[in-house]
């Protein structure tokens, strides 16, 4: 490679904070979070307050916080005080996924980076785990858009684990799961046999697997790492506490509307899930913001703890499991779901 070209690599790689390097080197736990819920998904100035306090329940619970997005042309892992404020209040702050990044990094664009940006990045720059809200998904009527959010084919092909409240609940879930199944993406309850419902504590729909403490999510990271094969994400489904979720009714009642007006107004494509969480916000209320903030707290603090019993297993694998022996786990009496029962319960997973 030429040196102009070896420039060229290294000006588009991602750039580490000094926190986050550190920590790294050292094995201390990292989490990644995404931008877009700074700069698109809340009102100003509350958006400030949220990513700083999102970046202190990481810092809590003993682990370094790595907001990400794309600043000037580069990638960020990790943002210092001012270019957080950056991302809140730049009013021209894109909207990255992981096909925009190549363009924006070329172009010396500035944008905030989705789930499938920030799970490309994280994972490129070393990280393993990662919190965010809601992941996307198949959407409804399919059959007839096909429109898929980018999300679940990255996932399918980064390594990595998600700590999420299941997909938005505007989306096709039961379609959702099982195009995570058919792409090989595994999928963890988090203290329950129920996919969460975003808002919502549960879908309704089951998950094959239950874990109930950051150890058992460890050790299913480590078992994954053994076995090798194409690297694969890992999701952790942690479901909003019941006493803070969206009343299911309100939820229900609201987004039928919503999914009735956007039929009749003919939006299509990208414009639909803006169109229908701005209309779940108004029409509960307020009400849907507030559990949708309520997840994400939820994610970021297990996300932390999860990043810290991997580091630990890593500096410690003679005291942990052996990855193939699935002890503490039992299978679901239908083998046609088995799912990992813990027989150490985390006191904090009661939901």
């Amino acid at each position: 490679m030429s040196s102009n070209a070896s420039h060229s690599a290294d000006s588009h790689a991602p750039a580490l904070s000094t926190e986050v390097r550190a920590a790294l080197a050292a094995n201390h736990p990292v989490v990644a979070l995404e931008s877009t819920i700074i700069a698109h998904g809340l009102p100003r100035p509350r958006n400030l307050r949220v990513a700083e306090e999102l970046e202190g329940l990481v810092r809590s619970a003993g682990a370094v916080p790595a907001t990400i997005a794309v600043l000037d042309g580069r990638a960020r892992i990790g943002l210092d005080k001012a270019q957080l404020e950056r991302v809140a209040t730049d009013p021209a702050m894109r909207k990255l996924g992981h096909r925009d990044l190549a363009p924006a990094l070329a172009t010396g664009a500035s944008g905030a980076t989705t789930v499938s940006a920030t799970a490309f990045l994280a994972a490129r720059a070393g990280l393993r785990v990662f919190a965010t809200g809601g992941l996307g998904g198949v959407h409804r009527e399919w059959t007839r858009t096909q429109d898929e959010s980018a999300d679940l084919r990255l996932l399918a092909r980064t390594g990595i684990t998600v700590v999420c409240a299941g997909v938005k609940s505007i989306l096709d879930v039961p379609a959702t799961l099982q195009r995570l199944e058919t792409l090989g993406v595994p999928v963890l309850g988090y203290g329950t046999d129920r996919f969460p419902g975003f808002y919502l504590n549960s879908s309704g729909e089951p998950v094959d697997w239950t874990v109930r403490s950051p150890e058992e999510v460890a050790d299913v990271m480590r078992a994954q790492d053994a076995l090798g094969g194409p690297g694969t994400a890992l999701v952790v489904a942690n479901p909003v506490p019941v006493a803070e979720q969206l009343d299911p009714a309100l939820h229900d009642r609201v987004l039928a509307e919503a999914l009735e007006e956007c039929r009749e107004r003919g939006v299509e494509g990208q414009a639909v899930t803006p169109f229908l969480l701005e209309r779940l916000v108004r029409g509960t209320g307020g009400a849907s913001l507030e559990a949708n903030l309520a997840a994400v707290r939820g994610n970021v603090s297990l996300a932390a703890r999860i990043s810290g019993a991997w580091t630990a297993a890593v500096r410690n694998p003679a005291s942990q499991q052996d990855p193939a022996s699935c002890q503490g786990s039992s299978p679901h009496p239908d083998p046609a779901s088995h799912r990992a029962q813990a027989s150490r319960p985390d006191p904090a997973a009661g939901r």
